[in-house]
Parts: C-alpha cells; structure tokens; sequence
C-alpha cells in the first residue's frame, strides 16, 4: 500500500510521539479504527443542553426568560475564560492584553443589544405573573458576573462610593462586607440583608474573596498600570479598558434598567424585584459611581457617569 509523504511524515511524528510517554502506538491507531465518526449533537452535547429548561409555572414567556438567562451565564463564561488567560500570561504584553480585551467587549456588546430580545420578547402580564415562582431567586445571583467584575479592578473599586476612602488601605475581607451590591439586596424597609443576598454569600463569598486575593496584583486595573509604568501601555488597550467600562458598568445594567421601568415601574408604586433588591439604586451607574479605571475618565465624564443613557431610558419609557 503507498502513502504520501504527507501522511508518512505525520505517522513518523506520530510514532516519536507516543514512543516519548511510552506508549503503543498502534494500540491507539486500533482505538482510532474502531471509533465512531464525531456528531455535532455529540460534541456540544445538544441533546443535554436543550433539556436544562424546566419552568416553574405554565406560562410560555417564562421559558425565554430562562433561556436568555442561561445564553447570559454562557456568555459571561466566555469573558472568564479570556480574563484567566490574561491574568495568567507570562510575561502579558499590551497587544495580548488588548486581543482577548476586545473578546471580552464583543461578548458583552452582543449581551446588551440581544436583551431587547428578552425585554419585548415577553408579555408583561405574563411576567408579572410567573416572576412570583422564582422567588427568592434573582439575575443579581450571577456569580460569575461579580468574578468578571473582580478580574476586572482593584476590589476597592467595587466598594459602595460612600465607604470607599474609608476602607481604602483595609484588606479584601474588611472590603467585601461593604461591596457595591450588597447594598441593593437590602430590605428598604429595614436595611436588613434579603434572603437573595444571604443565600448569593453563603454561596460565593470564600470564592469572590479568594479570588480578589489572587488577583491583587493581577487585576486589569493592576495589570494596565504595571504596563504604563514600563512605557508598555498603548492607546488602543486603553480604549479597550474605557470601553470594557462603559460596556459593564454602563450598558448591561441599564439595560436591565430599562427593564426593570418597562415591568416593575407601576404607578403610584414600584413593584419589587423578584429578590427584593432596590432596583430604583442599585442599577443606575450615575448612583453607584462604579468605575474600573478611574484614571482613563476625566472628572467631568466620572460625574456624568451613565446620566445621559439613564435621561434617555426614561424619557422614552
């Protein structure tokens, strides 16, 4: 039987390959024969993944909820995987950084304009109404949402603005007890914790802490000023960052803004979101005043921060 050169090329580095861990070759070259061919159902486990909607209640809207939901959790899995390997690039160099910066930024764009799916998608009154099965669960529950966020800065930065300077030389764990967040999953009433944020630390916590701990001198804010101290930084990485900003802390939570107006802002009162949490703070940026590179915005833009997306929201609505 002939082979091409090609094909006795590759069955040589083939044979060096398996010889250096000591290995038969053509044991596997027998597993190889008796394999099946590769699905694409198989490969992405479809069938797994187009079974993992299980509604609550017999409305059909509440399963675009969870689907998008879980398109939401895929994506920000994508914007992890790009922050590890920035974080753990050895040595990191702007062009890198700046690369898997625009991954992140394309993914979170596409999250922010896909939400009107979600938001003119669903019948209000059907939401209304099987939001009250998902009790005490809630989109602020994303835990991989605050890890993207805890990649992203200094964990100073995602301390509530009025506790910032305060607690700015305390450590991690002195910090995370007054994080942004945790101050919109308070009961208005009493300023007692809700249920959503009790179960959201018991869950996490050691992970957010743990990793913000990892990442002090490993954070993007962090790792973008070790890149300027050594002249490395350049303009395009840092109109990446600015625009990382923008994209986390100015668009996605306005645009769960603008759906929290569309569904709970009902006249004379607001109706509460499904955990409780203060929307009406909690998700306008010009509020919290969360930045993660404070030193790419002059202090005009910090303190117009999301206003004029906000003025446009509700003008609209």
């Amino acid at each position: 039987m002939y082979f091409s050169p090609e094909i006795e090329e590759r069955l040589s580095r083939l044979q060096e390959k398996y010889e250096a861990m000591g290995q038969d070759m053509t044991s596997y070259l027998d597993g190889l024969l008796h394999a099946d061919f590769l699905t694409y159902w198989d490969y992405i486990h479809l069938d797994t993944l187009l079974s993992l909607q299980s509604p609550k209640t017999p409305f059909p809207d509440e399963k675009i909820f969870i689907i998008y939901h879980q398109i939401t959790e895929l994506y920000f899995k994508l914007a992890l995987h790009e922050c590890e390997q920035i974080t753990a690039a050895q040595p990191l160099n702007a062009a890198f950084f700046t690369a898997r910066l625009k991954r992140i930024n394309r993914y979170f764009e596409a999250l922010t304009q896909s939400f009107e799916i979600m938001v003119d998608g669903m019948e209000k009154e059907q939401f209304l109404k099987f939001r009250m099965s998902l009790l005490p669960a809630s989109g602020f529950q994303s835990g991989q949402y605050r890890m993207i966020e805890i990649y992203a800065t200094d964990f100073i930065n995602l301390v509530a603005i009025d506790k910032r300077e305060e607690l700015r030389n305390a450590n991690i764990e002195q910090q995370f007890e007054f994080l942004y967040w945790k101050f919109g999953a308070t009961e208005l009433s009493t300023g007692k914790k809700t249920l959503t944020l009790k179960q959201f630390e018991k869950k996490y916590a050691k992970t957010f802490i743990g990793l913000a701990n990892a990442n002090v001198t490993h954070n993007f804010n962090a790792l973008y000023t070790q890149l300027k101290n050594n002249s490395q930084a350049t303009s395009e990485l840092e109109n990446e960052l600015r625009q990382l900003d923008i994209n986390v802390n100015v668009n996605w939570p306005l645009s769960h803004y603008k759906s929290a107006v569309r569904y709970l802002n009902r006249e004379p009162e607001e109706i509460k979101a499904t955990g409780g949490t203060n929307w009406q703070k909690y998700l306008p940026p010009r509020f919290q005043k969360r930045i993660f590179y404070p030193s790419l915005w002059n202090a005009e833009e910090v303190n117009n921060w999301g206003k004029g997306w906000v003025d446009s929201v509700l003008k609209d609505d």
